[in-house]
């Protein structure tokens, strides 16, 4: 069964009330004297029962008021014209005036072609609205709808600081009509997820839900910085540098998920780095613990992949703009290094988390729980707020690749770790690390 504006709007909000229209219905052939618009307007308005393409108003998601934007795919196609832009443009002003986050449920075809380049413009419109509202501090959460295409795509969707799709979206800045043929799989929902523009699919019913949770974590936190996770393996730190490597490469040592799963209540992981990477070692997302809400960015045990630096660094400066406090956990052997992660920009990459970590105006907090390898480490790791388990080691290099350096022969490995002094205590006194203990429970 087809949706409509307001079924929808009614199905994930309570209370919703629509924003009176900004400017009055136009009776002409639009701006353009396009035989035949005015025409074609009247059909939509019957069709539909709308006066535009879009429905602005204000609810409540869950526990948190929004404004919201619902587009009538049924009004010609979605489309932008002007006097869309004047409806979404107000709406941006009201949440911006009253500090309510925007929700906008799009689906369109693009810009209003019957309107010419006075449609087209209102993409320019809509670009400063996003800012004034990303620099007002206000989240913007999109939900693409099929179809999600043209200017909407391009301004209203993948400009939001989450995507949500739902299940086989269409979605991409060509339509169905005009893009070349061959691979149209591309332009579905799931690619997007799959590239890194979508940070999660959700099914039309778990839709009001996740909205919520959404919702609740992305205006819950209160600044205050994360405490580090109690230790969940080890005890007590190896003896030498070597047991300490082996002890954090170990199969049964406990990973990010679950230092997340017990440090958190709950929480929603966002996806990719919005270039077309997903590095499924990185977890990025918000989480809710005790009240309030902590963003984490967590290294997930594997070579760290261009896109996962530069997936880390969006949730930072995302968290940082929100002014939700970060939880970086770090646990990798080292940056990817071959061929592909070299092309894929691996420098750039690392040196954008470190700069997000270094520019970030709320508290980061870092737990190093397992293999703390070189610069793919260190750059999720916070200065004078880092804490290091047991079972974990940091270091300048792996003890293979400093034997490597060195000219040694592989027996010489457990020694050179020892020299490395890369245990967790040795991490401590050197001032750049704070041992943390398990609960002695």
């Amino acid at each position: 069964m087809t949706v409509n504006a307001r079924q929808l709007v009614e199905s994930v909000a309570t209370g919703f009330t629509e924003f009176p229209v900004p400017t009055p219905e136009s009776t002409s052939d639009g701006p353009i004297g396009w035989p035949g618009y005015r025409e074609a307007r009247r059909r939509a308005i019957e069709r539909t029962g709308e006066r535009e393409s879009v429905v602005c108003g204000a609810g409540k998601v869950g526990d948190v008021e929004a404004t919201l934007i619902a587009f009538e795919f049924g009004f010609m196609g979605g489309s932008l014209g002007r006097a869309t832009g004047d409806r979404i443009e107000a709406a941006f002003v009201h949440a911006r005036e009253l500090g309510t986050p925007m929700v906008t449920l799009i689906a369109t075809g693009g810009s209003r072609m019957y309107e010419g380049m006075a449609a087209l413009s209102q993409l320019q419109r809509i670009a400063h609205q996003i800012a004034l509202t990303r620099a007002a501090a206000i989240p913007q959460l999109a939900v693409l709808r099929d179809p999600t295409t043209g200017g909407g795509w391009a301004t209203l969707g993948a400009a939001a600081d989450v995507i949500l799709a739902l299940p086989g979206a269409q979605a991409g800045f060509a339509g169905s009509r005009v893009r070349p043929p061959g691979d149209a799989d591309a332009y579905t929902a799931e690619s997007h997820l799959a590239t890194g523009q979508v940070d999660q699919i959700v099914a039309p019913d778990e839709l009001p839900e996740r909205l919520a949770r959404w919702l609740a974590l992305l205006t819950g936190a209160d600044g205050v910085a994360a405490e580090p996770p109690t230790a969940l393996g080890a005890r007590k730190p190896p003896a030498t540098g070597w047991a300490s490597v082996l002890a954090a490469r170990a199969p049964g040592r406990p990973r990010a998920d679950a230092y997340l799963d017990a440090y958190f209540d709950w929480c929603e992981d966002i996806s990719g780095d919005r270039r077309g990477g997903v590095d499924p070692g990185v977890r990025c997302g918000f989480g809710h613990r005790q009240g309030t809400t902590i963003a984490y960015a967590a290294q997930c045990g594997t070579p760290t992949q261009p896109a996962g630096f530069r997936t880390a660094a969006r949730l930072i400066r995302l968290a940082d703009r929100l002014g939700i406090p970060v939880l970086t956990l770090v646990d990798t052997p080292g940056a990817a290094n071959d061929a592909a992660a070299e092309r894929a920009g691996a420098g750039p990459a690392i040196a954008e988390v470190f700069t997000a970590v270094a520019e970030a105006t709320v508290p980061v907090t870092t737990l190093v729980i397992g293999e703390g390898g070189s610069g793919g480490a260190l750059a999720f790791a916070a200065p004078g707020r880092t804490w290091i388990t047991p079972d974990a080691y940091f270091s300048v290099t792996s003890p293979e690749a400093a034997t490597a350096i060195l000219k040694l022969p592989p027996d010489e490995v457990p020694a050179v770790a020892d020299r490395l002094r890369l245990r967790p205590q040795d991490v401590a006194e050197l001032g750049l690390a704070k041992l943390q203990l398990a609960d002695p429970g």
